[in-house]
């Protein structure tokens, strides 16, 4: 497993009215002992720039391991949920931050932590997302960012903001891929009980009826054996039949089970498979096309340019031969959402 510099460590800041989800999941994903990631696991520490105990959402208090000179040390720093979109952010947080950037530091926003890293200056002139909530905020703030709204995350090298609160694991997962590698945030994943990689976006947040209890008993097992047999889909008129539904019912509650067609939806368990393979040991991309349910390694080309703005090859050289900490961003996905998980908040 690749290792990053000696002594990496993770500095998850704090302050008061911090939103506590996003501050919990960089406390479990990175803040937890992992022996079975050996030694070169990362090193974590919460730094607070204001004294302590500091207030976090629902009551809960927390006290800080240290103030400046843990975000000075820090190879990583994560801004949590800020208190508010028109809150101020203190000079001399910024400051800190900034300094943070210029040696080399790189910086993580998830959901409104973005407005630190945009008082910092640290987004000017790049791309940057966050929760569909605050992107009208963010856009009259701050007019010189790019935002990136139907994207779980943004991998700009050094700097990386996340969208809803959900979305941070999703970022934190990204991290620990590009510095570890797949296998690495396959088994954070497995522990934390999440997909190790989520498509989607933030288009998800779009209201959809629940699909009633028969409907998922019905359509669970047929999702299951569509997922089996990706390179030979049979006719929706089968499909509906299989389902024992009507074409015209199956073709709506499938949408509303999965927020997307047949077509779509099937495409994307593709394209999922053929990261996931590309991910893993080197092999000829006629096979991984093949594998994944595309007739051909052409056909696996176009669309996985079209959806994820690079080149399977290129794909799998980010993941197999990037080197830790770079500044290397992976593609964050640039298609409608899969329907599961709201962003949150």
């Amino acid at each position: 497993m690749p290792k990053l510099p000696p002594g990496h460590l993770v500095a998850l800041l704090a302050y008061d009215g911090l939103c506590t989800f996003e501050f919990g999941v960089a406390v479990e994903i990175f803040g937890l002992d992992r022996p079975e990631m050996g030694p070169g696991w990362y090193r974590f520490a919460v730094a607070a720039l204001e004294p302590s105990p500091l207030r976090a959402a629902g009551g809960v208090r927390v006290v800080a391991d240290g103030g400046a000179e843990v975000l000075a040390e820090a190879g990583t720093i994560i801004v949590p949920g800020w208190r508010g979109a028109a809150a101020p952010v203190p000079p001399e947080l910024c400051m800190a931050l900034r300094e943070a950037h210029a040696r080399g530091a790189r910086l993580l926003s998830l959901c409104s932590g973005v407005f630190v890293l945009a008082a910092a200056g640290l987004l000017a002139g790049g791309r940057a997302t966050t929760h569909w909530r605050y992107l009208e905020a963010l856009r009259a703030a701050y007019p010189d960012i790019t935002l990136v709204p139907d994207v779980l995350y943004v991998d700009e090298g050094q700097v990386l903001t996340a969208a809803g609160s959900a979305a941070g694991i999703d970022l934190c997962l990204h991290l620990i891929r590009r510095d570890f590698g797949p296998e690495a945030a396959n088994s954070v994943a497995r522990r934390l009980v999440v997909p190790p990689h989520r498509e989607g976006g933030q288009a998800q947040y779009i209201p959809r009826p629940v699909p009633a209890e028969r409907e998922g008993a019905r359509l669970g097992p047929l999702l299951e054996r569509m997922r089996a047999r990706p390179g030979q889909p049979p006719p929706l008129a089968a499909l509906a039949e299989e389902a024992g539904m009507s074409l015209r019912t199956f073709l709506r509650r499938f949408r509303d089970a999965t927020g997307c067609p047949p077509g779509e939806w099937l495409l994307r368990q593709r394209l999922d498979r053929a990261r996931e393979l590309l991910e893993g040991p080197a092999r000829p991309l006629e096979d991984v096309a093949a594998a994944a349910g595309f007739g051909s390694a052409a056909l696996l080309r176009q669309h996985f340019r079209r959806r994820f703005g690079t080149s399977p090859g290129g794909y799998a050289r980010r993941f197999r031969n990037t080197a830790p900490g770079s500044a290397v961003p992976a593609p964050a996905p640039a298609h409608p959402p899969a329907a599961g998980e709201s962003p949150g908040r």
